[in-house]
Order: structure tokens, then sequence, then C-alpha cells
């Protein structure tokens, strides 16, 4: 049976002849609703994707290149002042070997400093803590110092109070020590031990160093095992900028140890 064609006037036939473009523009506009649904959630993915990227990056550097730290006290003026960051490198010891004149930063697994009171309670240090885990603040915890090598396995190491201090029966000239005062406030005559060193801090009448120890009948060498890297550099403030390479020379007479 043959359908009858609509009748001009008709209103059925502009219901029908409408629906057609009608049910095209929705569908385009669902189309582009959930094209832009998916766009959303793309932007999102990628925005983690690359957060995450970018934590474990840090986290690597942190762990095998370089990490920053602040520095707590006074004991390396004029070198390092109170709250100076600075940046250490993790090839040193290990891919680099240390020497004489560098200054590196050690963990404290003798109690020579104990960590400041109350510090641990407040917002801002727990949050330091979180960021210092990888590697995009400074460490704010005092389980590490901050010292330069004087002594290395095998040397021998001297000073009469007043005086200067001698590796293997050579007198070095510090330049980088505070000038205010002598080269050692205590008299000390040691050779270190192997896997050992004997460290000093540049301020030398206030540092909790390996001769003050010496001095109070404690031991006063650092493991190897213990230095966590070498400081390269202060990168803040930015006026303090300046590289931290030049103590080797000071030692560039002293003969190898027998």
């Amino acid at each position: 049976m043959n359908e009858k064609a609509p009748e001009p006037g008709d209103p059925t036939a502009g219901d029908e002849q409408e629906s057609a473009p009608e049910r095209s523009s929705a569908g385009a506009s669902g189309a582009r609703t959930h094209a832009k649904r998916r766009g959303y959630r793309g932007s999102w993915l990628d925005y983690v994707v690359t957060m995450l990227v970018a934590l474990i990056i840090a986290v690597l550097v942190k762990t095998f290149l370089i990490q920053p730290f602040f520095i707590p006290s006074d004991s390396m003026n004029p070198t390092l002042v109170q709250d100076d960051k600075i940046l250490v490198s993790k090839l040193t010891p290990g891919v680099f070997d240390l020497h004489r004149g560098d200054v590196v930063v050690f963990e404290d697994t003798q109690n020579w400093m104990q960590s400041e009171t109350g510090m641990t309670q407040t917002p801002r240090y727990r949050l330091l803590t979180v960021l210092s885990w990888v590697g995009l603040a400074p460490d704010p915890s005092q389980d590490h110092l901050v010292k330069r090598v004087i002594g290395e396995p095998g040397d021998r190491v001297q000073c009469e109070r007043g005086g200067s201090v001698s590796v293997n029966g050579k007198t070095i000239d510090e330049p980088y020590i505070n000038p205010e005062t002598p080269a050692c406030q205590w008299d000390f005559d040691v050779t270190v031990p192997q896997d050992k060193l004997w460290v000093m801090g540049d301020n030398r009448f206030d540092s909790a160093d390996s001769a003050y120890h010496y001095s109070q009948g404690e031991e006063p060498f650092v493991d190897q095992d213990d230095v966590t890297g070498r400081a390269v550099a202060i990168f803040w403030p930015a006026s303090h900028w300046t590289g931290l390479g030049d103590g080797r020379d000071a030692f560039d007479a002293v003969p190898a140890n027998s």
C-alpha cells in the first residue's frame, strides 16, 4: 500500500522536514561536548604525568647528583655565614675523590650538635622536611654538619694553641679562616686513622670540630662513609653567590703521608 504524500499546508509535514536538521545539530553539539570533556581529561592527565616525571627527576638528582643544605651556625664564617644555602655535590666522595681543603657536609652520627629544641613542631619545618626529601628545599634538620677537610687518612696534623696548622710537617697558610683569630685554639698532634677525616671549621674559635672534640677527650675523627658530599657553591642569598673550590690551593705544598 502506497504512503500518501503530505499535502501542502499539512502541519505534520513541517515537523518531519525539520527533524533531520535538528537531529544533526543535536548530534554535533553532543560530539563537541564529548570531545571537550575528553580534552579536559587529557589535560589533567598530562598535568599529572608531567608532575610525576618532574618529581622523579628531582628525587634522582637529589639522591645521586646534588642536594641543597643550609648553614645553621657561624662555625664556617667567613666562608659561609648563618642561613646561607649551599649546593652539595654527591659525586664526591665516590665518582671523585675528596681532597684536603674541601668543604664537606657530613651526617652527625656522633652527636656533635643537637637538633634545635621545638623546631620540629612548626608547620614550616614539616613542610621544608617534605620538600627536602625530593630535593626542592634545603634539609631543615640539624643532623648534618659543614666543615673543611684538613687531614686525610694517614696524615699527621699538628698545631700549638695560637699558632698555625701543619700537615705532614708542612705549615699551611689558610686564607679562608677568620682573620681575627689564629688557626687553632687547642693543642693537638694526631695521625688520621684509615677511613677517617680530620675536619675543622673556618671560624676556629667558634666551631665544635675535630680539634674541639679532641680537646674534650672525645672521638675527633669523622668517618668517610658519613660524608654526604662536597659543597660546591652558595646559591642563596643571591648576594652571596660564589663557588667553594679554592680551599685546595692551601695544601698544594703538603707532602704525601708516609
